[in-house]
């Protein structure tokens, strides 16, 4: 059974729906693998004009499937780098895609659904959508989607978001270019398919190549910068840290370096 849906309309908007509603389209092997194989087959399918990628259920996408990160800790530094890398590739064939992306957003949209929307053109929320980049939270970095999120958000914003793996909201997302608007829930779809317009009035060549312009003349992001964020991740889950935050998790109890915010009485 497939994790994705597609449905592609006359005027050539496809819309791709993430399907695990019950794990809020956390990201499987599964998933990535076929978000992967989605994105080269769009790439060379001339009736596609517009991608609109969005999250079926409660949540956009909440991040990597807690099977998998439970996985990592049994497995050795080439079996990591190999699925550090199938996400890295898939991420980079999505950024790369020759036609417009316009993320929906909505719900939960941590880790991996950053890394998601930030490989998106733009990205429209609704105003009650939640972020973070929660994998320090866990002993881990949030290496592989690094590239995108700086490119997206700029270095001194990632850099904090990254470091504190604090939740933020939609506003904020919107201050900093990880979106570029917010709307109220009900207004969502009518946002999306609005700015999905201005593609439409545009020649399908050009499109392309502006985008790969603009991406030329932005943060690099070849292969050698796909392998080495994904070694930083190997590197990182073969710390004591990345084994205590996944195993406290799913024991539902707090690691050792978890301290409770101590508010300090404001001096006269």
């Amino acid at each position: 059974m497939s994790l994705i849906h597609e449905n592609c309309d006359k005027n050539g908007i496809l819309s791709v729906t993430l399907s695990r509603v019950k794990k809020h389209n956390a990201l499987s092997q599964k998933m990535i693998d076929e978000l992967s194989e989605l994105a080269l087959r769009i790439a060379s399918d001339d009736g596609v004009r517009v991608v609109i990628l969005k999250g079926e259920g409660d949540s956009f996408c909440a991040g990597a499937d807690l099977a998998w990160m439970r996985q990592q800790i049994t497995l050795n530094d080439e079996e990591r780098r190999e699925a550090a890398l199938g996400l890295a590739k898939m991420l980079k064939r999505w950024y790369r895609l020759p036609k417009p992306v316009i993320g929906r957003l909505h719900g939960n949209v941590f880790g991996g659904g950053v890394g998601l929307a930030a490989i998106c053109d733009l990205s429209i929320a609704s105003d009650d959508t939640v972020f973070a980049l929660s994998e320090t939270r866990l002993g881990l970095i949030p290496a592989t989607i690094s590239p995108y999120v700086m490119a997206k958000m700029g270095a001194n914003n990632a850099r904090v978001l990254m470091m504190s793996g604090r939740r933020f909201f939609a506003e904020e997302a919107t201050k900093i270019g990880l979106i570029a608007k917010c709307v109220e829930r009900q207004s969502l779809d009518e946002a999306v398919e609005a700015e999905t317009l201005h593609y439409l009035e545009s020649a399908p060549s050009a499109v392309a190549a502006a985008k790969s312009l603009s991406q030329s003349l932005g943060q690099l992001i070849d292969e050698d910068c796909i392998r080495w964020t994904s070694d930083q991740l190997v590197r990182q889950w073969s710390q004591p840290e990345a084994e205590e935050g996944v195993t406290t998790f799913f024991e539902r109890r707090k690691p050792s370096w978890s301290r409770r915010a101590v508010a300090h009485p404001t001096k006269q």
